[in-house]
């Protein structure tokens, strides 16, 4: 499982337990608890994403993707994207709140924290839970280093979040070598440059056209597989340096061995790796509003009116301080979260220490809080942005300012 850096809870809580059960300031995790290996990690995360990120943000948003992946590569070399991978396949195998904790320090530029985030969490998190030794060993080392990068592809145009209902279809060939795969994805981030993409469809019988018998499944689709074409990239109001694309799928031809986990149980899949995906959203929220507040004070500082600094007027200050304490509240409930989730973790036998199932029901008990930190996550990050579009004015609304980027 993972390494132990997290001063974990005395005991394991129940999901949820927060609104009915009280708990002692000592039951509850927060920065102040995190070891010194993950502040050291959470310093390099840091410098990596101020010195390396930031300098690029012009290359990064006119989608030089090479510049993206680039940095991916650093990020690769300096073990940030290997930290949820098991050490057999060339990861390190840390706990959760390390992870968020990268996630957070990286998020200082949306674009590249969305392209990053994609690839650690629901890119290669699949593989590394239900993957077959020899995937594993063949996608999982290039993942973890950045040679490879992943994608996740999921949504389609008539299902967005209503998964179950994918039209995508997969035909198991005559001789059983390969499935033949028809349909289009939408919205997949990454996929202008990735090599390795996950990607969901329903196997069909063609003999049965009942479509309440089909099984929704979960395949390996490397990006020269005959059949597999990335569509035109999406010109977005925001994250405009991250690659989204549609997928199509035309008689791609995927070998058999490449079905990732069981025919038919691809929905575990899907929502499972979405609960990691939410948590760690809450964590890249948390660092992006953290920036954007940075450059709000920045500004505020320096801009002058009246013949004083704007940061002394009373409803700069409000905006100000109303977006410090949203921060201080998203920090406590994600590191609050992502530790009860380790102390979950840390209760697995040692003889199951990498049952990827046990491992899976454990974060699956936080499945509300992981949810809430998505939406709280969410909505606390548009409004520190729009607080510092407003302290910025005009120059919010200019391109080569960090207000209007956010």
């Amino acid at each position: 499982m993972a390494t132990a850096t997290t001063s974990v809870l005395a005991k394991a809580v129940t999901g949820g337990s927060f609104l009915i059960e009280e708990r002692q300031p000592s039951d509850i995790f927060t920065p102040e608890d995190f070891s010194d290996e993950q502040r050291q990690i959470a310093e390099t995360a840091a410098q990596f994403a101020a010195n390396e990120v930031l300098p690029a943000t012009d290359e990064i948003e006119a989608k030089h993707f090479d510049v993206t992946r680039g940095l991916l590569k650093k990020a690769g070399d300096l073990g940030l994207m290997a930290v949820d991978v098991p050490e057999d396949y060339g990861g390190l195998a840390m706990d959760k709140v390390t992870s968020a904790i990268i996630a957070d320090r990286m998020s200082v530029l949306a674009s590249f924290s969305v392209a990053f985030s994609a690839h650690v969490g629901i890119g290669t998190l699949p593989i590394v839970w239900y993957g077959t030794d020899s995937q594993k060993e063949k996608y999982l080392p290039r993942l973890a280093s950045g040679e490879w990068i992943a994608a996740y592809a999921l949504s389609e145009a008539s299902s967005g979040s209503d998964a179950m209902n994918i039209r995508t279809r997969a035909v198991l060939s005559d001789d059983g070598q390969h499935y033949i795969l028809n349909g289009e994805k939408m919205w997949i981030t990454n996929a202008g440059f990735a090599d390795l993409y996950t990607v969901f469809a329903k196997i069909a019988d063609p003999k049965d056209p009942d479509p309440s018998k089909t099984k929704m499944s979960a395949f390996l689709i490397e990006r020269n597989t005959p059949g597999l074409t990335v569509g035109a990239e999406e010109h977005k109001l925001g994250i405009r340096g991250s690659s989204t694309c549609p997928l199509i799928l035309s008689d791609c031809k995927v070998p058999a061995e490449n079905l990732l986990g069981e025919a038919g149980k691809g929905h575990h899949i899907a929502f499972n790796i979405l609960n990691i995906g939410r948590f760690k959203l809450g964590a890249a929220c948390l660092g992006g509003a953290r920036t954007s507040l940075g450059n709000g004070i920045k500004y505020a500082k320096d801009r002058k009116a009246f013949g004083k600094s704007i940061s002394d007027f009373g409803l700069i200050q409000q905006k100000l301080a109303d977006s410090t304490a949203r921060i201080f509240v998203g920090e406590a409930m994600t590191y609050r979260t992502v530790g009860m989730i380790d102390a979950a973790l840390a209760t697995i036998p040692e003889n199951e220490a990498h049952n990827s199932r046990e491992i899976q029901k454990r974060i699956e008990e936080y499945a509300v809080e992981c949810s809430i930190l998505k939406v709280w996550g969410s909505e606390m990050l548009d409004a520190v942005v729009d607080h510092v579009v407003q302290i910025y004015a005009g120059y919010g609304y200019v391109q080569e300012y960090p207000a209007e980027r956010a």
